[in-house]
């Protein structure tokens, strides 16, 4: 069976990934935050236009259920780590860390959480409100993050990073809270398919 558009424009996000990060971590390579940029706000986009597509033309599947969730968390999680590297030097450093360490705690806990659903009882549980909520402050407050970065660092601007730094980490915690949220609802709808007796 052949694999719809949704499905490859996911499978192209995750491919974009560790080209994202990699771009992020290069110190010599010029205007590497204007590229992360590119390719973050790109991947993102695609985040947008598979669902649409998949709803508007019926060609939602529980396989674009599984690998969507999964292609954003790839994608936000390797900015996340970018950003450790980025503020480990300042004093924001240990936000970042227990930030990602939410956030990564919250995802590793999801998707085993949808792993125990389906091996129950086939079910593919699909992203819920509070998680599209969780998801979008991410990707809006990782573009605002590369946004100052390409103006501090590409640029030289190094008196807005001050303000930068600060809005970038309140932006990261309301994601971190997000997560907590989404998490706990998620884990609160996934109750009737957990058996610790099993």
């Amino acid at each position: 069976m052949s694999m719809n558009t949704p499905n490859k424009l996911t499978i192209g996000r995750m491919i974009a990934t560790p080209i994202f990060m990699a771009v992020m971590l290069i110190e010599a390579l010029p205007y590497r935050f204007l590229i992360s940029l590119i390719l973050f706000a790109a991947a993102s986009l695609t985040d947008m236009i598979d669902g649409k597509m998949a709803r508007k033309y019926n060609l939602v599947t529980d396989f674009g259920k599984f690998l969507d969730p999964l292609a954003d968390k790839m994608l936000t999680t390797a900015a996340y780590l970018g950003f450790i590297f980025v503020f480990k030097d300042t004093k924001y450093a240990w936000h970042m860390v227990a930030i990602v360490f939410i956030v990564l705690f919250r995802e590793f806990m999801v998707s085993s959480l949808r792993l125990v659903t389906v091996s129950s009882g086939g079910k593919v549980v699909a992203a819920n409100m509070w998680g599209k909520a969780k998801t979008v402050s991410q990707m809006v407050g990782i573009v605002l993050a590369l946004f100052g970065y390409v103006l501090i660092k590409d640029f030289g601007l190094l008196s807005v990073k001050p303000v930068f730094d600060i809005v970038i980490v309140a932006l990261f915690w309301l994601s971190a809270l997000l997560c907590v949220i989404s998490g706990v609802i998620y884990l609160n709808g996934c109750k009737e398919h957990i058996d610790p007796s099993k």
